[in-house]
């Protein structure tokens, strides 16, 4: 099945952000795209089937979220994760991105402190002040073994620190853009600091089917036994290349939050019932599990392609391990290049669209995050301009 992903579709001239919003992000169409974190490949068949048969119905009507769809997300849950949700703690959003704003609006006041791990999904860093609260920020730790891997790691000294004056942490697991699959040591000392100092926990786990074989996720709400400090995000949209289609779920089983966030989520108005988006979410959770085996297979062989090339290679980038997500984070400080001549040399020299790492916050100057979620062929075709340019 992972020959479905070497075939090339044509993305340009269907709206793609990744495709055609290349002049307005990038000032040029020259150039190829690896940065907004979509893939490159086509949906799952069940996926494609369910909206083609939803379209053939000619009234896109308002719509509502039938018990079936509930039923996937809670029968995915517990297949893929051992994890045995409740019908009752899921509260359907419009996007993992809105459900942070929604949360920390929910549960928060105005100059409560919101902790975040730079460098980081960006998002993470303006909710903050987006919603009139106070950023606190636990920057990763970058190390190297004694074998000259690298890998980032949780100051928790510093976290604790943070934890007591904040109100919510603001979680990434797995971790966009570093690739980090936390152990299961680091979560239940993450928890352990979270309950002493009356912490919330929003974990974004929407890349949580996304690990490869050599790591395992783990579900931060299997280790919290008293159900009362954890909220999680998660949504089809990252594990089976729907984004655009924009469904989540929040799943909250403490219930005076479960509460609190339903009621400002009506009071905002915001509508969660896009006919194609429900048979999208419910086909993807229900019939989408040899599909997703096939993407890993083949993304967990483009990982290991790309770290075999650059050592190679590019002996001055180093990709730091990603053991979970499509997005690579390379590291380039060995080029003692300024951000702005690393950014001219990946986009005007080798004519490549990456996103800067300097967009995740402290600890990203110096740094480049790759989407490898296209074919094998591109990826390579990208990492030849790569040596070019590096001569």
């Amino acid at each position: 099945m992972t020959k479905q992903f070497d075939q090339v579709i044509n993305r340009q001239g269907t709206q793609s952000l990744k495709y055609d919003g290349l002049l307005q992000t990038f000032g040029r169409i020259d150039v190829q795209p690896m940065w907004v974190a979509d893939m490159d490949f086509a949906a799952p068949d069940a996926v494609i089937h369910a909206l083609q048969a939803r379209a053939k119905h000619p009234i896109y009507g308002y719509s509502m979220a039938p018990e079936s769809l509930y039923d996937a997300l809670i029968d995915w849950m517990r297949v893929k994760h051992n994890w045995h949700i409740k019908r009752e703690w899921i509260v359907l959003t419009p996007g993992v991105v809105p459900s942070l704003s929604l949360v920390v609006t929910a549960l928060t006041n105005q100059h409560d402190g919101v902790i975040v791990q730079p460098p980081v999904y960006f998002p993470f860093l303006s909710v903050a002040n987006h919603t009139g609260r106070r950023l606190i920020e636990n920057p990763l730790v970058l190390t190297v073994d004694s074998l000259g891997n690298s890998n980032y790691a949780i100051d928790f000294e510093h976290f604790e620190a943070c934890a007591k004056q904040a109100k919510i942490l603001l979680f990434c697991s797995p971790h966009n853009p570093v690739g980090r699959v936390w152990s299961k040591p680091e979560l239940q000392r993450l928890l352990e600091i979270a309950k002493q100092y009356h912490l919330i926990i929003l974990a974004d786990e929407i890349h949580a089917d996304l690990v490869y074989q050599d790591a395992k996720h783990h579900v931060m709400g299997t280790l919290d036994e008293e159900q009362d400090s954890l909220i999680t995000a998660v949504a089809p949209s990252k594990t089976f290349n729907i984004p655009g289609l924009g469904l989540s779920a929040l799943i909250i089983p403490h219930a005076p939050h479960c509460k609190a966030i339903q009621a400002h989520l009506t009071a905002t108005g915001v509508s969660v019932t896009n006919p194609f988006s429900l048979v999208a979410f419910e086909a993807a959770y229900r019939d989408g599990h040899d599909w997703l085996s096939a993407l890993l297979a083949y993304l967990h062989e483009t990982r290991d392609m790309v770290m075999t090339y650059v050592k190679k290679h590019l002996p001055k980038i180093t990709v730091v391990p990603a053991q979970g997500t499509y997005l690579l984070w390379l590291d380039c400080r060995q080029l003692e290049l300024s951000d702005e001549l690393l950014r001219q040399l990946f986009l005007e020299q080798a004519k490549l669209a990456l996103s800067p790492g300097t967009l995740f916050g402290q600890g990203g100057s110096g740094f480049m995050r790759m989407n490898i979620g296209t074919t094998q062929e591109n990826v390579l075709l990208a990492l030849d301009k790569l040596k070019q340019v590096l001569g």
